[in-house]
């Protein structure tokens, strides 16, 4: 999702993220950009900071707080390149801070390494428990109501 005021540049980045592959929703004002995302969170944010009805700030700060979104890698793309603003950004939980001007091929490269880092955190987790299910992909084993069960290679990896 990229949620960003300038059209040009809206049109630009919607360019190279198709290119790559990605799929992409723009929004130009920041309500409409968080409703977006309330209703479909998705694999990561674009964000400027100096929108005409929100501050990105104010944004990022209510996607950490909230526990369905507080994942979803955001990435400030911004004018506002001063120090104490890229600290700022950082700090609420920006996952990177790309300052106007920028390039358009190094800012897709940054969104796939910030998507890979994703990734690789989730398949860090050994035990994953939910409900009365625990998955071990460690041991390889998965429990259900306490008890163990035996499952195959291919049905192990189908349910992980």
């Amino acid at each position: 999702v990229i949620i960003e005021d300038e059209t040009d540049i809206v049109k630009l980045l919607e360019y190279n993220f198709r290119r790559e592959g990605f799929e992409v929703e723009s929004f130009g004002r920041g309500r409409e950009g968080l409703e977006s995302l309330q209703r479909k969170p998705p694999d990561a944010v674009l964000l400027d900071i100096l929108l005409p009805d929100h501050d990105g700030f104010e944004i990022c700060r209510r996607l950490r707080a909230d526990d369905r979104l507080k994942t979803i890698p955001v990435i400030f793309l911004t004018a506002k390149g001063e120090e104490v603003d890229r600290i700022l950004g950082l700090e609420i939980g920006a996952d990177d801070y790309v300052v106007k001007p920028f390039s358009p091929r190094e800012l897709v490269a940054r969104v796939k390494a910030v998507l890979r880092r994703q990734e690789r955190g989730f398949e860090r987790r050994e035990v994953v428990e939910a409900g009365d299910l625990r998955v071990d992909s460690r041991t390889r084993e998965v429990w259900v109501r306490e008890r163990l069960i035996g499952l195959s290679t291919l049905e192990f990896k189908l349910l992980h």
